[in-house]
């Protein structure tokens, strides 16, 4: 008597994982929409930068604009990019705001429970703040032609592109302190309010830091803020191999990789 014996199909599947440049689309594309339901925000970002162009501008032209050489257009291919580093740090600077808003109705915690990667999370937050930034960016830059502003057509947008990896470590920093002061949330802030305004005056984005006192020049050093507004003002002038160029690329690759290594391990350890 023979046995048959029966073989149970395989029923092993096999689970495809996402890239990570998935999972980051994911997250910005999630994050943009209610930007996309009220634009309006958008162009309410305007305001800021517009008005430092519109009353400070004159302002620095007829103050500074003598001694530190400015003439005529070379005001505004000194200020517009410094405007635009400016818009940069506040988009970015603010975002962890969002983020405790998120932490109050639990859509926050919905999202870590899923196969997404934390790092993937933070920079697809902060892409998702760049995108509108850049359109504010080219708004600008278009309003400012008429004036005398030039900006180079291949060192623009390689300057919008420097931004954008200095948007992702700021964006990343501010989501941290989100995180880190979520059972204070008035220290958020505090605390934003009290680095950034240092950060802003030793980069030079306002004044020209050659008329300043010597100790301003040696803090000014270690600002990385500093060295991303030459940058771009090198960028948009069409200096593409200046030093200052290389200095700036350095400076937001360095930010970008602190910001994501910090805004990560918060992460991690706020959900151990």
């Amino acid at each position: 008597m023979s046995t048959i014996t029966a073989t149970r199909p395989s029923t092993a599947t096999t689970t495809t994982r996402r890239s990570w440049l998935a999972d980051v689309w994911l997250v910005m594309t999630r994050e943009l929409r209610p930007v996309a339901r009220e634009p309006f925000s958008v162009v309410f970002g305007l305001i800021q930068p517009l008005v430092f162009l519109g009353l400070f501008g004159p302002l620095l032209a007829g103050s500074v604009g003598a001694s530190a050489g400015f003439e005529g257009a070379d005001v505004w291919q000194w200020f517009v990019p410094a405007i635009l580093v400016m818009t940069t740090l506040f988009g970015t600077s603010t975002t962890g705001s969002n983020l405790q808003f998120e932490m109050q109705t639990g859509a926050h915690e919905r999202l870590l429970v899923t196969p997404l990667s934390r790092s993937s999370q933070l920079v697809g937050r902060s892409l998702k703040e760049m995108v509108p930034l850049v359109a504010q960016a080219v708004i600008l830059i278009l309003v400012m032609l008429p004036f005398g502003f030039r900006a180079d057509p291949v060192g623009g947008p390689l300057g919008l592109a420097m931004l954008a990896v200095l948007g992702v470590g700021l964006g990343s920093l501010s989501y941290a302190l989100a995180i880190a002061v979520r059972k204070q949330e008035w220290m958020f802030w505090a605390v934003q309010q009290t680095v950034l305004f240092p950060l802003l005056i030793l980069s030079g984005m306002l004044l020209p830091l050659e008329t300043g006192p010597q100790w301003m020049k040696v803090a000014s050093a270690f600002d990385p803020l500093r060295w991303v507004v030459e940058a771009e003002r090198a960028l948009f002038a069409g200096d593409l191999t200046s030093s200052a160029v290389a200095a700036g690329w350095l400076a937001a690759v360095l930010t970008a990789a602190v910001g994501l290594a910090v805004g990560v391990r918060t992460l991690l350890r706020s959900t151990d």
